[in-house]
Order: structure tokens, then sequence, then C-alpha cells
């Protein structure tokens, strides 16, 4: 399947009005993209992007004006001459939009992700756009995240996730939910094809960059991918037999979509997400939320505000921190001055199947 025909696919899992969104990436742009993304894995290439402050304290230790490898030009998006890359890269660069000018020198419009041996598109440092992308240290734990509940989960009648259905009857429909980058629905797609049934993959985004992006990563992949534009669950059909997320969750004063999770703390979009989620999960289906909560005198009012949502559902769950203490410069806003710490969260709901 070509970059084309995986961004452009068109199925009932998306409403006809969301079309216009998806397609505002426009189709030469998105194959050369893709293209790009292909010579650069070629070369070995391998990235893992830390967070913001380590970034930006890397490259004011680093001293260097100007980037020599794949890793400065891609990774740490330095700026670089034209004979830092050879001229099929530059021309590839051009034809999918990613040269930017910088003084006299260019930059890349688009940084480059390792998880094991996939590459992902992600936006360029700094992500200071509403419609940024990010890639980061949360991508990685979302990733371990999914690799542990799905472990837990071998055995051939727990890994189809498919209810009353027997292995191999039908594909497994799994749905990332605010897919980002699509890193998170391309590993469990990935681990789930290995437990034998097919996977219908379904990326969902409001941002139609992050679309894109989910797209031509999945593509890269080898993984077929429906693409849906719009509102969270409301963007799609049916029932799912795995549904993901990672949502934004922190109070972000400058609102930014790919952060701003609204409600109190930012937790509100994941608590919308779990809420919608859980009546969208076939017999036997689950919903893994990785999110961030802020902890207020030892208090989680997040996992306080799911427990009875998970008990109407009639959803067997478990709910653990990941890391204590996440984003801890984001402290220093006034929306969290009476905060003990943000922590990474992971939910397990599973909707019990009908007995008898």
């Amino acid at each position: 399947m070509s970059v084309q025909d995986t961004t452009l696919m068109r199925t009932a899992a998306r409403p006809p009005a969301a079309d216009a969104a998806a397609e505002s990436i426009p189709a030469e742009q998105v194959a050369g993209l893709g293209v790009l993304l292909a010579r650069v894995a070629a070369t070995g290439y391998q990235f893992v992007p830390p967070t913001p402050l380590t970034h930006q304290r890397v490259l004011a230790n680093c001293g260097r004006g100007s980037g020599a490898t794949l890793r400065d030009i891609f990774g740490w998006n330095l700026p670089f001459a034209t004979d830092a890359v050879g001229p099929a890269l530059l021309e590839a660069m051009a034809s999918a939009g990613a040269l930017l000018p910088c003084r006299e020198q260019w930059r890349s419009a688009v940084r480059i992700a390792s998880i094991d041996d996939a590459l992902f598109l992600h936006s360029p440092f700094p992500t200071l756009q509403n419609d940024a992308v990010f890639f980061g240290p949360d991508t990685y734990r979302f990733a371990r995240f999914i690799r542990q509940a799905l472990a837990s989960r071998a055995a051939p009648d727990a890994a189809t996730f498919a209810g009353s259905v027997p292995l191999h009857a039908r594909p497994l429909r799994l749905l990332d939910v605010g897919c980002g980058s699509g890193a998170g629905g391309i590993v469990a797609a990935a681990l789930l094809t290995l437990a034998g049934p097919p996977v219908e993959l379904v990326c969902n985004d409001i941002n139609p960059l992050a679309l894109a992006y989910a797209g031509i990563n999945a593509t890269h992949a080898g993984r077929p991918v429906t693409l849906a534009a719009g509102d969270a669950l409301s963007s799609v059909f049916g029932l799912f037999d795995l549904i993901i997320s990672n949502p934004p969750y922190l109070d972000d004063p400058a609102q930014r979509a790919y952060r701003h999770g609204g409600g109190h703390l930012g937790s509100g979009l994941s608590l919308r997400i779990a809420t919608e989620a859980m009546s969208r999960l076939a017999p036997g289906g689950s919903l893994l939320l990785y999110t961030g909560v802020a902890v207020v005198d030892g208090q989680d009012a997040f996992r306080a505000a799911l427990l009875p949502l998970l008990e109407a559902a009639g959803c067997d769950w478990s709910y653990e921190e990941i890391d204590p203490d996440v984003f801890g410069e984001e402290l220093d806003e006034p929306a969290y001055v009476h905060a003990d710490r943000i922590a990474a969260v992971g939910l397990i709901a599973t909707r019990r199947r009908a007995i008898g």
C-alpha cells in the first residue's frame, strides 16, 4: 500500500464530514515525507528524543552551531549546510516541504524518532505550534505500558481481545484515540499481530498534521491503517476489541492541543475518553489509557472520578502509577500551586463477557 493510499483511505470508521480535515495536508507532501522517512531509515538511523528541557540543555552544552550528522539534523534539529547531506536526501527534503531556511543554512521541518527498529516522523524543536505532533519520554512510557498490558494477556484465548468470537474468526478492531504520531497504535498492532489474528488499526486525531504523520509512520512500518479525523470517539463507529489512548493531560496556559487536557488540572479529556471508550468496547475488549494526573495533598482526584464510571460500565480494571513524578517544571505554573506532583498513570479496563 502506498503512502497516498494509506492517507486517503476511506471506510465507515469515519463520518464523511471528517474527510476535509484529513485532506488538508497535500497528498504530494505526504508522499514526499514517506520517501524522506524511507531514505533516512535506509541509513540505519536511530534517535531517542528527550524532554524539551533536556533537549535545550544538550544544545546549550554541545556548542555546535551546525549539524554534521543525520542525528544532528533530524534528532537535535540543528541547522545544517547543503553539503551535510547527499543530493538525494536534500531533494527528498525539498519535495517533502521539509526544508526551512535558517540564515545561510537549512533546518529540517520534521524530526525523526525511533522505537526499536521503527521510525516516526514528528514536529521540529521546539514544539510551540498549536498543531505540533509531540514525541518524547511519554511516548516511550506509553509504548512500554502497552507492551506490558498485552504481555499479561498472552494466552491464546485472551490475546484476541474479541470476547466470544473465536480466534481468527474476524480481524481485531484496534483504535488509537488522539494518536499523535501513531506510535501507540503501531506498537499495539504489531504485538497483536504476533499473537495470531489480523488487526484493523484505526488512528484518530483532531489534528490533521498528526493524522498525516500517523499515516506515513504506519505505512513505513508496513501497517495498514484507517485515519479517523475528528473529536475522539465521535469520529468512529462500532465496537472495538482494544482502545488505547495517551491524551494530553496538562493544564497548559497556551492551551496547545497536544498538551492541554482541559477540566480540573488537565484531567478533562482523559476522563471523557475513558467514559466514551468503556461504552465502545466489545465484550472482553479492553481500554488501555495512559495519562497524567496532578496529585494534590496526596489524593488522585482522577482515580476517584473513574471508580463509579468503571463500576457502571461493568468493567474489571487495574490502575497504577507508572512514574510518580513527570513534568515537574509545570509545578511552577499558577494552576499547579497546590499540587504535590504530576504522576503518569495507566488504566486497564476490560468489559466483562456476558455469562450464558
